[in-house]
């Protein structure tokens, strides 16, 4: 980038800082612009870390409150997303709530995780977490969801609402076996109803998984069987390990029909299953095991919930969109080829006036630069859809997503130095 368009990029976060900090303009803009000297001459593609500052910042009194209301015109509210510096909640706590996932029941967010705080991930202390929000912004710290849990290593925590039974209902595994928990309330507190779930593939122990309800109120669970030579696996060339699949849930959630769709592809963590315009996308990658790379994003696509699924994509990897997609590395260690360097968690389902907003949660395993997995980042980007295909992810370190309300009717993007509205 050349040092004029660096100066520009400059100025426009120096102006929405400015507007944001008026009792402090003059005492950090003159920092702002030794920095900026700094940057222009010397080492121009820091620029991001230079957004960093800014926002940190313009955020001053909370140290975090990178989420913010921002107003724009006389009725227009727009919630911008931050992924420069840690989320907080209204205590000015980092949010410490991983590999679970963002729901919406109600009025309000819901962001369930494991708590993982100063440990390495891997003991038996994880327990599981609930925050609320009315705007993706403003985080109550609910507590913890599992009131009756053992003394196991809990992972991947998510919960969806059955209207039959009129339960939430939450998924979780323990010691590479599922579990499941219900409450009357989102935030809990959960009691377990069922400690071991028998699927069709879960004598080998499950791994990681994703919770998703149909249209008619159907419940899916995409996991991963810890299986070797496995017979069923329907490529050829996929590993034989850490293999993905759909299996129906019972009409309450709380058991598996062992109805499955047979195997996609192997060497695979953290799967999402979302539906959009009749077509059924399947997301999930390489295994990664905290990896700080980060892993890809293999896209599969069908008109059915239980498959066939066809081979679309590799949106976060930077080798193209070809077959390389579906290459492999060696277990654990994900991606070196990221375009984002995170594990995908989640695809969260916003609310606008024109229809769903789909939303890319990943968790950025080893970025917290006090060592503590618990403050580790999560980054949330939005997918963007080109027909039914799903383009490939971008690095967009801010943006504003416009909630549901008669008064609002687009989604906003904005990446430094550019702003950019996709009217939806």
């Amino acid at each position: 980038m050349k040092s004029t368009a660096t100066r520009q990029h400059f100025s426009e976060w120096r102006c929405r800082f400015r507007s944001n900090n008026k009792p402090n303009t003059g005492r950090n803009t003159r920092l702002m612009r030794s920095i900026e000297r700094f940057i222009v001459k010397r080492r121009t593609n820091l620029r991001i870390w230079l957004c960093a500052l800014c926002v940190a910042l313009s955020s001053h009194e909370t140290l975090a409150a990178q989420n913010k209301l921002s107003r724009i015109g006389a009725s227009n509210e727009v919630v911008s997303v931050n992924d420069l510096v840690p989320r907080r909640d209204v205590a000015g706590h980092i949010l410490d709530a991983h590999d679970g996932s963002l729901e919406h029941f109600g009025a309000r967010f819901y962001l369930y995780g494991t708590h993982y705080g100063r440990t390495n991930g891997l003991t038996k202390t994880n327990f599981y977490v609930c925050y609320s929000s009315s705007d993706l912004v403003h985080w109550k710290l609910e507590g913890r969801l599992l009131l009756d849990r053992s003394s196991r290593t809990y992972y991947r925590p998510h919960v969806k609402y059955n209207k039959t039974s009129k339960q939430y209902v939450l998924w979780y595994n323990a010691d590479n076996q599922y579990g499941v928990a219900v409450a009357t309330r989102p935030e809990g507190p959960f009691r377990i109803a069922n400690p071991n779930v028998q699927m069709k593939y879960s004598v080998g122990g499950v791994g990681d998984f994703g919770f998703y309800v149909d249209t008619d109120g159907t419940g899916y669970i995409t996991y991963v069987a810890n299986v070797t030579g496995a017979l069923e696996s329907t490529a050829v060339a996929d590993p034989h390990h850490h293999q993905i699949s759909i299996e129906k849930l019972a009409p309450d959630y709380l058991s598996s029909t062992e109805e499955n769709s047979g195997f996609v592809a192997g060497n695979v963590e953290a799967p999402s299953l979302f539906l959009r315009d009749g077509i059924y996308y399947l997301l999930f990658d390489n295994t990664c095991a905290f990896c700080p790379n980060g892993s890809g994003v293999r896209v599969y696509t069908s008109d059915l919930p239980m498959g066939p699924y066809t081979f679309q994509s590799n949106i976060n990897i930077r080798s193209g969109l070809g077959d390389v997609g579906r290459s492999w590395t060696i277990p654990g260690t994900g991606r070196n080829d990221a375009i984002v360097h995170a594990q995908q968690t989640d695809i969260a389902e916003l609310p606008t006036t024109s229809g769903t907003f789909y939303m890319w949660m990943g968790d950025r395993w080893g970025s917290t630069p006090d060592g503590a997995k618990g403050h580790d980042f999560q980054v949330w980007v939005p997918l963007r859809f080109d027909g039914r295909y799903i383009l490939p992810l971008e690095v967009i370190p801010c943006w504003n997503v416009t909630l549901n309300s008669p008064d609002r009717k687009s989604v906003d993007f904005i990446q430094p130095g550019a702003w950019r509205t996709y009217v939806r």
